[in-house]
């Protein structure tokens, strides 16, 4: 406020908690250049002037809304009510950026917005939303990494097609993904640039399934079945991959090379990526994983529970143990084993009957 009382914009934004018009569509623009240390100071810059960092997520989510339409209809970019800079920006924007990824930066700053409100410290949880959607700003988007699987080239949306590969082994520099519209803000090194830089190499791509390509180095191996799958988790001494195989997953079908699939409710969401993945590194081909909307056999541990309690009720029905039970109220059967110490199979001789009719009471 000055001397006089009038109230400057300025402070007005400041007790309200708002952020700068163009300084937030300057944060928009590092983040589609995918320029992050500009892009973290501009968002603790604003934060300092007393911007709060939801809203600043707001903002950005109200511009990108703003560019999303003007690239549908351009017209609406000539509205009076709005500032020079976004009309012009708005533009520049809705012209270079697709609207693949105009939806993807949407969905990511509603989603980040509600952490950013839900978080203890709503600053250091603004910072890792940029972090995600800078990310991903140059990364291409699925379609465009099928198509590329065409035409030996990696297309990336943003105008003009990239030109045929040079009459040499090497591949052709990728382009980059957004040509930002104003030349006064400082260019970095982007991670585009950086890796058009280094030496080629076959890139490893998903399947739809989600299946990454196996490794051409790994000797390929088939697997006949799913307990041959369970014991190479074990083998590999991923202990986290068989107690999932083992408790949380139902088998529909299997064969080499595909897994049908149900998932307990305690299963993690990420299981059928990481299956895929690791199922790919450990053959030497690819894998689908699939889950199936059909219910599949019981689980490998529910298998095993139901064979230990038909054991015991076997166990059970004998005269001798009915006697021990009789002679010791309140005794339970823990566990059934065979004669030699290890734990009795479904088939196997449960227990050891004695002719000293006073064994049995010793041993309970």
């Amino acid at each position: 406020m000055t001397s006089g009382g009038a109230v400057r914009a300025e402070d007005v934004r400041q007790m309200l908690g708002l952020a700068d018009r163009t300084r937030v569509i300057d944060l928009f623009e590092a983040l589609m250049r995918a320029d992050l240390a500009p892009a973290l100071q501009e968002l603790r810059e604003q934060y300092d002037t007393g911007a709060d960092p939801a809203m600043i997520l707001g903002d950005l989510a109200e511009f990108t809304h703003f560019v999303t339409r003007v690239k549908v209809v351009p017209a609406l970019a000539e509205d009076v009510s709005l500032t020079e800079a976004e009309r012009t920006r708005g533009r520049a924007f809705a012209a270079k950026l697709s609207m693949r990824v105009l939806a993807r930066t949407w969905q990511m700053l509603l989603k980040g917005i509600e952490e950013v409100t839900a978080a203890g410290r709503p600053l250091a949880a603004a910072e890792m939303v940029l972090v995600r959607i800078a990310y991903a700003a140059d990364l291409p988007t699925p379609d465009e990494v099928i198509r590329s699987l065409g035409d030996g080239t990696r297309g990336n949306g943003f105008g003009a097609a990239a030109p045929p590969p040079a009459p040499t082994s090497a591949r052709p520099a990728t382009p980059a993904r957004f040509e930002a519209p104003r030349s006064e803000m400082p260019r970095g090194p982007t991670r585009s640039a950086l890796a058009s830089t280094a030496p080629a190499q076959a890139p490893a791509i998903e399947s739809v399934a989600g299946a990454a390509a196996p490794l051409a180095t790994a000797a390929a191996r088939a697997l006949e079945s799913f307990e041959e799958l369970v014991a190479l988790a074990a083998e590999k001494r991923d202990i986290a991959v068989k107690s999932a195989l083992e408790r949380d997953v139902r088998l529909v079908r299997f064969e080499d090379g595909r897994l049908e699939i149900g998932l307990e409710a305690s299963a993690a969401k990420t299981l059928t990526g990481e299956l895929s993945k690791k199922l790919g590194e450990w053959t030497g081909r690819r894998w689908m994983v699939i889950v199936s909307a059909e219910p599949g056999a019981p689980s490998l541990r529910a298998q095993a529970e139901l064979r230990r309690a038909e054991l015991k009720d076997n166990v059970r029905a004998d005269p001798l143990v009915q006697a021990v039970l009789t002679r010791f109220p309140g005794a339970e059967i823990v566990d059934v084993r065979q004669p030699g110490g290890a734990p009795a199979a479904a088939d196997d001789t449960p227990f050891d009957v004695s002719a000293d009719p006073g064994r049995a009471d010793d041993e309970a």
